[in-house]
């Protein structure tokens, strides 16, 4: 691929910002590049707005008129558009947690989607435009590749003078990736002795797990509810999973494990592609023995490969760390993430130290609370944290 000036690159390329009427044609270019994933979705900036009313904003980079056509990211006989590239940023704004800008806030990814470098470099010098107009304090873009042009963005943020930019990428978390084979038959044969047994153990218990949509997600509130107290992390809002399950009905679904009607553990997911993404999977501790978990994420696995998915995404998780290990028995690999930090207040950004000093506390006092309070103030503080 040529070289580009980042300098430059807004001389080559029109930024425009889409409204809901653009919506189908924001999509269309999304189904057809490379790198998309299924954040780039039209429908998750909907879902952010409607959940929690933050602003968003959706970028669209279009060639100018006589400027090279460059679709190397575009796959292999797809029409032709002057998109050049997308990029979604929602609004966190509140008095204690800050004013940033993210590409996208809850998510593991999100952040440009472009066909070249000069697209891509134009997309963030915007979105850097932006962040100075808005007030805020940090851009985060959420990858799964590294930005290629970033090496370019970070000298380009270096030389201002007038207000002091920092740039940095963090790499400490990572997908769960495991390739499906064409059955879960297939699958349980590849596992470990150790681990089929497990498999096996919850419909000994007289465990059952039902598959659907928005009629299990009271249920699936539930358990998601006690797990997250567990966890000391104040609750996303219900209203997020129903806003999910709307804007993509067709290829959402909720699974949950019972015991004489009891809701045990319970998963979300949602496809793209062929990737089955599981966004958010929860069982109550008390009852881990019985083996809630491992019935629930059998049931996933085997959906994903009864509906024609090659990859099912187990979510992010911290290698070494409990989650991440789980993951790995069922043959998951680690594929790294890739967060970059535009810093546009002048101070260096440290998300693990700000977590770290910022929510110790909160999470300890967490646990404790009654699990009615914090269903009921979970989502009005879950709301600003972008995690």
């Amino acid at each position: 691929m040529a070289e580009y000036s980042t300098r430059g690159a807004l001389e080559s390329y029109e930024i425009k910002y889409a409204s809901n009427a653009d919506g189908e044609l924001w999509d269309g270019y999304v189904r057809k590049h490379y790198h998309a994933s299924l954040f780039h979705m039209f429908g998750w900036l909907n879902v952010i707005n409607r959940t929690y009313g933050h602003k968003i904003y959706r970028l669209i980079a279009y060639e100018r008129d006589g400027n090279a056509d460059h679709r190397s990211s575009i796959m292999p006989g797809q029409p032709s558009t002057n998109i050049a590239g997308v990029l979604p940023l929602a609004q966190l704004k509140h008095f204690y947690f800050g004013n940033i800008l993210i590409s996208l806030p809850f998510l593991d990814g999100g952040g440009v989607l472009a066909n070249c470098r000069a697209a891509e470099a134009s997309l963030i010098q915007e979105a850097i435009r932006l962040g100075r107009e808005v007030g805020a304090s940090r851009i985060e873009l959420r990858h799964e590749q590294r930005i290629s042009c970033w090496d370019e963005i970070t000298n380009v943020c270096a030389s201002n003078l007038e207000t002091p930019i920092t740039t940095t990428i963090n790499s400490d978390k990572a997908r769960m990736l495991l390739a499906l084979p064409e059955s879960v038959e297939t699958l349980l044969k590849s596992l470990k002795a150790k681990l089929r047994s497990q498999v096996r153990k919850p419909s000994k218990e007289g465990l059952i797990c039902r598959t659907g949509g928005a009629e299990l997600l009271s249920d699936f509130y539930k358990v998601f509810v006690a797990n997250m107290r567990y966890l000391g992390s104040p609750v996303h809002s219900i209203e997020m999973m129903r806003t999910v399950l709307d804007e993509f009905s067709e290829r959402s679904a909720i699974f949950v494990v019972y015991k004489s009607n009891v809701a045990l553990a319970a998963g979300l997911v949602v496809g793209h592609n062929k990737t089955l993404r599981n966004l958010w999977a929860s069982a109550l501790r008390k009852y881990a023995p019985l083996g809630a978990n491992m019935l629930l994420y059998l049931r996933m696995l085997e959906y994903a490969c009864n509906h024609g998915y090659e990859v099912f995404d187990f979510g992010r998780s911290s290698p070494g760390e409990g989650t991440y290990r789980f993951k790995e028995q069922w043959g998951a690999k680690p594929m790294l993430l890739h967060w970059h930090y535009i810093s546009l207040d002048g101070k260096s950004f440290n998300q693990e130290n700000i977590d770290k000093e910022r929510f110790k506390k909160a999470i300890r006092y967490w646990k404790m609370m009654p699990l009615n309070v914090t269903r009921l103030i979970g989502p009005a503080i879950r709301k600003h944290i972008g995690l």
